[in-house]
């Protein structure tokens, strides 16, 4: 990019911030952090392409001035935990709608693609869904009256840890894969996806859909849910590598595993929930319909409300708040 163009692109954020600096403007600290880094790729993008130039000069000062704020200013909260979840995580997760939404058209896409391929070929869901172990204890399970016996068989405390690690185990693994460009761990959805299809088709071939479902999803909609975040984090360090913009590749690809990390640890305390449920509600089938429902709905809107309402939301009211000081300002 030429050095005009890349002042013409990001000019009015430069004076923005010089302004809240200049008049000591009253800003969250962590969002004058997150400008501060904003300026500081650009300057490291000018010090790579545009080195000893007027544009150089002025972003070293300008990154230099907001640095002493910083550190005079910023404040580590009292709970740095409630504060990634509460506000850092979702103002980060908000730049990275995009890949949340590829991730979860790829993961719905080849849920699909299964329960179709289990469809037309009754041996698919051996071949590349379910295991042959798993498909026959399901059969005998079905012929004992109790379909869904499965989520019986161990005592609620061990089968909770032992699902809550294995899901953490798995939301790695679609985090890992990411560092081949993002791809793979697309490939890693794909594969998850096809066995969900499968399995879901299965029941149906047995005339269990209904029961199927309304038990698995108990504990599911958290589950399948947050392994699409884990896909995404994923997406996000793949991203990272292949599209730098102003920065340099091994800045953004930095920016790119940490934000995905950050993504990943999103995760966990949703993982807790899904695997309780798992191990201590989902294997209670006798339950009525209303309350498998409820429970299936409210995990659902929770997840909705904090990855894609609430990011929304704090994005739109940080934007705005930036916005009202500097009228006030003028």
């Amino acid at each position: 990019m030429r050095e005009a163009a890349f002042v013409k692109q990001n000019k009015d954020k430069w004076l923005e911030f010089e302004s809240i600096l200049k008049n000591k403007t009253n800003i969250d600290p962590d969002l004058l952090s997150d400008l501060y880094v904003e300026v500081t790729d650009h300057l490291s993008y000018a010090k790579t392409f545009y080195k000893n130039s007027n544009t150089e000069r002025y972003l070293n000062q300008l990154a230099s001035q907001a640095h002493q704020n910083i550190y005079k200013t910023k404040k580590e909260p009292k709970n740095r935990l409630i504060s990634f979840f509460k506000t850092e995580f979702p103002l980060m997760f908000r730049q990275h709608h995009r890949e949340f939404l590829i991730t979860f058209l790829v993961f719905a896409f080849f849920s699909f693609v299964g329960a179709y391929s289990t469809a037309g070929d009754g041996d698919f869901v051996r071949a590349f869904g379910l295991s042959d172990g798993y498909v026959n204890m399901t059969l005998e399970n079905i012929e004992n009256g109790d379909p869904m016996a499965v989520y019986k068989e161990q005592d609620e405390f061990n089968m909770f840890l032992g699902i809550t690690l294995n899901n953490i185990k798995v939301a790695l693994f679609a985090f890992g894969y990411g560092i081949l460009f993002g791809v793979g761990s697309l490939y890693f959805m794909m594969r998850n996806a096809i066995m969900l299809g499968s399995f879901q088709y299965f029941f149906y071939q047995q005339d269990l859909l209904w029961e199927s479902a309304r038990t698995i999803w108990i504990h599911g909609t958290i589950e399948i849910s947050v392994i699409i975040v884990a896909g995404c984090a994923g997406l996000v360090m793949g991203n990272g590598m292949l599209f730098t913009g102003t920065l340099t590749r091994l800045e953004s690809f930095k920016r790119g595993v940490i934000n995905g990390l950050k993504i990943l640890i999103s995760t966990i305390p949703f993982f807790i929930i899904a695997g309780f449920l798992e191990g201590f509600v989902t294997r209670h089938t006798e339950m009525p319909d209303w309350l498998a429902i409820l429970i299936i709905a409210s995990s659902l809107a929770i997840i909705l409300f904090y990855y894609v309402y609430y990011p929304i939301q704090l994005h739109k009211k940080s934007k705005l708040t930036i916005e009202l000081k500097d009228i006030v300002e003028v």
